[in-house]
């Protein structure tokens, strides 16, 4: 029996397998953004209209874009640093920072909040102390970004360190050894050798930090206009039976998911086309 007859499925098995994911796709994924949008458009664009430009909805977006603007930079200085240090160094305690990257993996979200509460809440770890200093963590803004920050931490760090490990130290160690000092080696050759990677944990960092629901939920307040980001206000206005407006914040998030999709696929194709000039 040849290799190829051993290996390659009949025409009926790949026909099947394609039907099952496709169906798979259709009813988990695509059905549910139809159900979205056609909800949110149920009762003409007007009303969409006005769901949208609500105060407390546009109060719920400003307050996601102003949590994402600052969690992701955050993410992204602590993800370059933490993998050029696993990447380019050895030192003790490594394991254990490691193990810390993926610690918001592994712990649920609500948890995650829950730990923010116990330390920053009125009767918390350092509540008394915020409190004699007129200072509010938790139900504000800086809970909210403190739980976020947490909840993303890892998407940068693990897409950078795989691909900063691949690359070995050998182009660092070439241009120190030209005279480079330690910023312009990172400037001039680290950071274009992994500017694709970046971008892609920066998507996904993104992406998870305007749709976090489970440790925002539990540190915020839900204090409509103020602490209420937009999953917040769907899950608001859905128990208020404002299925109209609930939808249309609701898809707001869903172009948002579909925008990532798309500039996931675009990075992944730019960066599969750099690894191929690269091996030529």
């Amino acid at each position: 029996m040849s290799r190829t007859a051993s290996t390659t499925e009949g025409r009926l098995t790949r026909a099947l397998l394609i039907l099952a994911a496709l169906s798979f796709l259709g009813f988990f994924l695509l059905l549910p953004l139809i159900s979205v949008f056609s909800e949110a458009l149920k009762q003409g664009i007007g009303a969409f209209a006005d769901a949208v430009v609500n105060s407390d909805a546009l109060a719920a977006i400003r307050l996601t874009l102003l949590v994402a603007a600052i969690s992701v930079p955050l993410n992204i200085v602590f993800g370059i640093a933490a993998s050029w240090a696993i990447t380019k160094f050895s030192f003790p305690g490594k394991s254990l920072l490691l193990t810390l990257i993926d610690l918001p993996f592994s712990v649920s979200p609500v948890v995650s909040g829950l730990i923010f509460v116990l330390l920053f809440g009125a009767h918390g770890l350092v509540g008394p102390w915020l409190a004699e200093h007129d200072l509010k963590v938790i139900f504000a803004v800086p809970g909210i970004v403190l739980a976020t920050v947490f909840i993303t931490f890892p998407f940068v760090a693990r897409e950078l360190i795989p691909l900063m490990m691949e690359q070995g130290k050998d182009d660092e160690e070439a241009a120190i050894s030209l005279g480079a000092n330690g910023f312009q080696t990172f400037w001039h050759v680290t950071l274009p050798n992994i500017r694709w990677g970046l971008l892609y944990g920066v998507l996904l960092c993104n992406a998870r930090a305007m749709g976090e629901f489970g440790a925002v939920s539990v540190v915020s307040g839900h204090i409509r206009g103020l602490t209420n980001t937009m999953p917040l206000h769907v899950e608001i206005l859905y128990n208020e039976y404002d299925f109209v407006g609930a939808f249309a914040v609701a898809s707001l998030l869903a172009c948002l998911a579909l925008v990532t999709l798309v500039a996931k696929s675009v990075l992944e194709w730019r960066f599969d086309l750099h690894h191929e000039g690269a091996g030529h």
